[in-house]
């Protein structure tokens, strides 16, 4: 393959979420939030694993930190458990929860290593979902007033802040199929929490703004959709239904200021939407953004077809839509490994959405690591080839879009660590860092070191 370099200022990193590491779940005054409620539900996350020691980084934070430096990363996504802060999910705050942010942050900085604090990762606090959650505006407002807490904190330290994380799990996952916490099963109640979670946003936005925010981003996980038949005008369409409910039912109010009308249409077969979104909240959730951040595994592929299954996932497919299967190699999830989308998807993004940067937030595999041994060094190195070359064409793909003038200003694999992979629990390993959860080893695969050598030499 031909060499290929990327620009001096691009940002290279890693990225992690709080309930998937930290552990210590009971400790320093964190409250419950509503992935420890969805693990103890029978039947919710795989053989009942639970977020309660994960990988322990509440503890061994310092060494962690101290293998990032090691590989050479210059920057660190994180995020904030919000139940750390505020058990309840408002009022007073916990100051033992901040001051572990502290630490990691100082710690961070004087490794040179530039932190990136990601607000929302999913673990709302139980208390806010006793109160509805994301189908009440109140939490939309209540994590603005989170926001600033944080900031007030951290902002002298962190230049760059997103606000959510993937908002598109949050509600569809969360609140339409019940796969991921809260559990909910209800469409109606999944366009409802899109809503909030993007006034949330809007709201946060702006307050981190007047707090004197330099960089004030949200990070997504668009999906390149793509037509069985790309001749066919019928799969044509069932790609703009999939379009509009994963990317621009977000993209459309975030970046352009007013929801795309084909999915006001689409969401009111199950509520009305004026029953939560009120004449000034497109404009709120429009607060100017620095950032968007990307996260990207795989694209999907679709075909119009009467009497197709559809996918829960997407409410009002049944009946429509055929979602295909993977045609090709495929990651331990099951998902199809396809470069190109990546293209793609970033080269739309910035045709349909110009004047904002780009930083793939998030992108990696899971493969079924297990230490493989070269008999000629024995070594003890764990191989994992598949993710190498999953990396390596991914990153090829980004140089394609930079190449192609796509603003895109860095790369943040996922995950630095093997971790509680949500409703699949430990069983399915994202980590360049393999983790024994018996022992919290820390191993540094061969992908890791591969990493290392990207960094050093600013490409491939």
């Amino acid at each position: 393959m031909n060499e290929i370099r990327f620009p001096e200022n691009f940002i290279w990193g890693a990225a992690t979420a709080a309930f998937q590491i930290e552990g210590a779940a009971q400790e320093d005054g964190r409250g419950p939030s509503i992935w420890d409620t969805f693990c103890r539900t029978p039947g919710k996350v795989y053989a009942g694993h639970t977020g309660d020691v994960a990988c322990d980084h509440y503890h061994r934070y310092p060494d962690d930190v101290a293998l990032m430096a090691e590989l050479g990363l210059q920057a660190y996504r994180f995020s904030v458990a919000w139940p750390r802060i505020q058990p309840d999910g408002s009022g007073p705050i916990n100051p033992r929860g901040l001051d572990f942010y502290d630490r990691l942050v100082d710690t961070l900085i004087a490794r040179g290593i530039d932190p990136i604090v990601t607000l929302y990762h999913w673990d709302l606090p139980q208390t806010l979902q006793d109160r509805g959650g994301w189908l009440s505006r109140e939490t939309a407002e209540h994590f603005a007033e989170y926001a600033t807490a944080v900031h007030t904190r951290l902002g002298d330290r962190v230049r760059t802040w997103t606000t959510l994380n993937e908002p598109w799990c949050s509600s569809y996952l969360g609140y339409g199929n019940g796969v991921h916490a809260p559990g909910q099963q209800d469409p109606a109640a999944a366009f409802t929490a899109i809503h909030h979670l993007l006034l949330g946003h809007g709201l946060a936005a702006g307050a981190l703004r007047a707090a004197g925010a330099e960089v004030v981003g949200i990070t997504l996980n668009p999906t390149d959709v793509q037509p069985a038949d790309p001749t066919s005008a019928d799969d044509a369409e069932a790609v703009r239904l999939v379009d509009g409910m994963h990317n621009r039912i977000f993209l459309d109010p975030l970046l352009r200021g007013a929801y795309p009308e084909d999915m006001l249409t689409h969401l009111a077969r199950y509520v009305d939407p004026a029953t939560f979104i009120r004449d000034e909240d497109e404009k709120l959730i429009a607060a100017p953004v620095d950032l968007l951040g990307i996260n990207y595994y795989s694209p999907t592929y679709v075909a119009w077809r009467p009497g197709a299954a559809g996918d829960d996932k997407y409410p009002g497919t049944e009946g429509k839509v055929h979602f295909l299967p993977a045609n090709g190699p495929v990651t331990d999830m099951g998902w199809l490994i396809e470069a190109d989308g990546l293209t793609r998807l970033l080269e739309r993004l910035g045709r349909d959405y110009p004047g904002v940067p780009l930083m793939i937030t998030e992108n990696g595999a899971a493969f079924a690591d297990r230490p493989r041994y070269d008999p000629a060094v024995d070594d003890g190195e764990m191989r994992d080839p598949d993710r190498i070359a999953y990396l390596d064409g991914h990153l090829r793909a980004a140089h394609t879009a930079l190449a192609r003038g796509v603003d895109l200003r860095g790369y943040l694999v996922w995950s630095l660590l093997d971790n509680f992979e949500w409703a699949e629990g430990y069983r399915k390993r994202f980590g360049i860092v393999h983790v024994d959860y018996l022992t919290q080893r820390r191993t540094p695969k061969a992908s890791a070191r591969w990493y290392q050598e990207v960094i050093a030499r600013n490409g491939l």
